[in-house]
């Protein structure tokens, strides 16, 4: 554990105690109530897996994708009968994984989610560059998708290679993404790697915007320690440059900064599983925050069939939150988004942001991370670099143990950060 998140955690939260995940968990979830709450569905099947993904993952085959798409229907109404009345919630996403090769199960897994919950914002969907074929694209149209996210990672034959992925036919694709339309068309880079500079990373952001994309999401590749990837870290400084000059460029060309690393063309174009306040998830490895917890489900696809089978949900861990310890975890995924609204924040809390944390914002802005107006906090690209560089040390910290362990360990005993 960094000496920097720990120290952070125990600054914010105001006390000693960490973030202590048990394999206990409730039979009962109550989001009855819960306002702005969103679905996730994981799909880990892949044709074949990249070395560099930290994701739970298998290998694609038919028989193992249909009993799991069995039992994840049975986890949907299991957690949606808890409910009396059907639930609005704000949207759905797909991760995976590659959930296009559900796509001849995808409508029963909808149906379920309908029998449940009603969706306003519409459903989201990852895709691999291969699937986008006008064949798949009408499908999912059919089916009600109307956001879809392509994870490109590089157009360019060098990164693709150090990255273990195979050519693409990408004049089909954009073919493709011209006869069938969505409201959001994202495309997924990976910048940070090994000998990428400004150039590249320009030519990707270009090259996407130009074939049908209104949506760009460039992640920092992270070397997880559990992974088989041989991929050497790029120099901070170099990769602070990097962020730096693709956020300035954005900023030039006028696309919208939805996040620490997504622009768009058009504000309405969105596309993130992550930046909502509450949420359920179902499948393996599938997490759900509410408002007083946030719970894991097991990686293990043979114990999340066997959980289900018993009528059991497939929690592996549960986390019960301190108020002070959902308010950081809420300001740090909100942040992700460069900007917190102190209304917001009382609205979901209670109490004022600045009561809570007057002196950390005022620091804040004293050091050039933040601007406000009319009690909305903005990172500056100073802060959003900063921000970017303490994800990092906390995906490092706490993701990579607690998937390193979980990929190992059905269910553990505890994990304490």
């Amino acid at each position: 554990m960094s000496i920097l998140t720990t120290a952070t955690r125990m600054w914010l939260t105001r006390t000693w105690k960490p973030f202590l995940f048990t394999n206990e968990y409730d039979k009962q979830l109550f989001f009855q109530n819960v306002e702005n709450l969103g679905l996730y569905i994981h799909i880990p099947f892949c044709r074949s897996i990249c070395s560099f993904c930290p994701y739970c993952k298998a290998l694609y085959e038919k028989e193992a994708l249909d009993r799991y798409v069995d039992s994840l229907i049975k986890e949907i109404h299991m957690v949606g009968r808890m409910n009396k009345g059907k639930k609005y919630v704000s949207s759905l996403y797909f991760g995976g994984g590659t959930p296009a090769l559900a796509i001849e199960r995808l409508g029963e897994i909808i149906q379920a989610i309908n029998c449940h919950f009603i969706i306003t914002d519409g459903i989201g969907l990852e895709l691999h560059p291969a699937d986008v074929v006008p064949e798949v694209l009408l499908k999912l149209k059919e089916l009600g998708i109307t956001k879809i996210s392509i994870g490109i990672q590089s157009f360019q034959d060098k990164f693709l290679r150090v990255l273990g992925r195979g050519k693409t036919d990408y004049a089909g694709m954009f073919k493709a993404l011209q006869q069938v339309s969505f409201q959001t068309v994202s495309m997924d880079f990976i910048f940070a790697l090994p000998g990428q500079q400004f150039r590249d990373l320009r030519r990707d952001i270009e090259t996407a915007f130009a074939n049908g994309a209104n949506h760009i999401a460039i992640y920092p590749f992270i070397d997880f320690t559990f992974t088989d990837s041989r991929i050497p870290a790029m120099d901070k400084n170099q990769k602070r440059r990097l962020l730096d000059r693709i956020t300035a460029y954005c900023d030039k060309k006028g696309y919208h900064r939805d996040s620490i690393w997504t622009f768009s063309k058009d504000k309405k174009a969105k596309y993130s599983s992550m930046t909502r306040d509450n949420f359920l998830g179902f499948g393996c490895s599938a997490t759900t925050l509410l408002k007083d917890q946030f719970k894991i489900n097991t990686f293990s696809p043979e114990q999340y069939y066997k959980r289900l089978e018993d009528g059991r949900l497939p929690t592996s861990l549960t986390l019960r939150f301190s108020k002070r310890q959902r308010m950081v975890y809420y300001l740090f995924w909100t942040a992700y988004t460069t900007r917190v609204s102190a209304v917001t924040f009382r609205k979901f809390f209670g109490v004022s942001l600045k009561k809570k944390y007057g002196l950390e914002l005022f620091l804040a802005k004293k050091a050039g991370f933040l601007t406000e107006k009319n009690g909305i906090y903005q990172m500056t690209p100073k802060g959003a670099y900063y921000y970017h560089y303490y994800e990092q040390y906390y995906t490092l910290s706490y993701i990579d143990k607690m998937w390193g362990i979980m990929r190992k360990t059905a269910f553990p005993e505890k994990i304490s950060f």
